[in-house]
This record gives structure tokens, C-alpha cells and sequence, in this order.
């Protein structure tokens, strides 16, 4: 299973590319909007893990551009999880919103049930 991690803080996506390289998912990660647009357009992902506020295009953008060809299962993490980020996330498409700070235990319970 092909996972694709767009998040500008380095400290999180390594992290969570561990915790899900260890589960045996191919990971690849992209530091900004622009660039995981871009891996989403090239390439097929089974999941793709997203943040809403990061450099170039913010998460919603990236995920508006997704909805319009793909209905790639999407997590979207945001520091500021209030009810409307949360509803504009799941109004755009996403399949799942975690709010920062997280466990990345919990993250991976998440990918684990939505690719079950």
C-alpha cells in the first residue's frame, strides 16, 4: 500500500513515515501544497495524509484538486482543529481530520481502518 505524506514540519512527516514504514507501507513525502499536488497527479496512492497550513497551496487547495480527478482516501492534520476547519475538511472530501498534537499511534489506527 502506497502512502503519501504532504506536511511542511520535517519533525512530523519523518515521523510518521517511521511509525508507517515500520507497518510495512511504501511512503513517500512531500514538503509542501505544490509538490504533493503534483506526486497526487503523477502518481497512485492508497492514502494520503495532509496538512491543512503549509507553504504554496494550503491543504483545502490541494485536496479541491484532488476531489476534481480522485477519490484517493485522504487524513487532513491540522494545529487549528476548530469545527470549521473541521467541517470545511470533510465538506472538500476528506476522509478523516486529526488535530495537532497527535500520537502517531493514532495516526496509524486511522490508516489502518481506512484501508481495511
Amino acid at each position: 500500500m502506497r502512502i503519501l505524506i504532504v506536511e511542511d514540519e520535517v519533525r512530523i512527516s519523518q515521523l510518521l513515515k517511521m511509525y508507517l514504514v515500520r507497518e510495512s507501507y511504501d511512503v513517500n513525502v512531500a514538503d509542501n501544497g505544490d509538490d504533493g499536488l503534483s506526486c497526487v497527479l503523477q502518481e497512485n496512492y492508497d492514502l494520503i495524509i495532509l496538512d491543512v497550513f503549509m507553504p504554496g497551496k494550503d491543504g483545502f487547495t490541494v485536496l479541491e484538486e484532488i476531489r476534481k480527478c480522485k477519490q484517493t482516501p485522504v487524513i487532513m492534520l491540522s494545529a487549528q482543529s476548530g469545527e470549521n476547519e473541521r467541517n470545511r475538511g470533510f465538506q472538500l472530501g476528506a476522509n478523516e481530520f486529526i488535530s495537532k498534537p497527535f500520537s502517531p499511534g493514532a495516526v496509524l489506527t486511522k490508516v489502518k481502518e481506512i484501508l481495511s
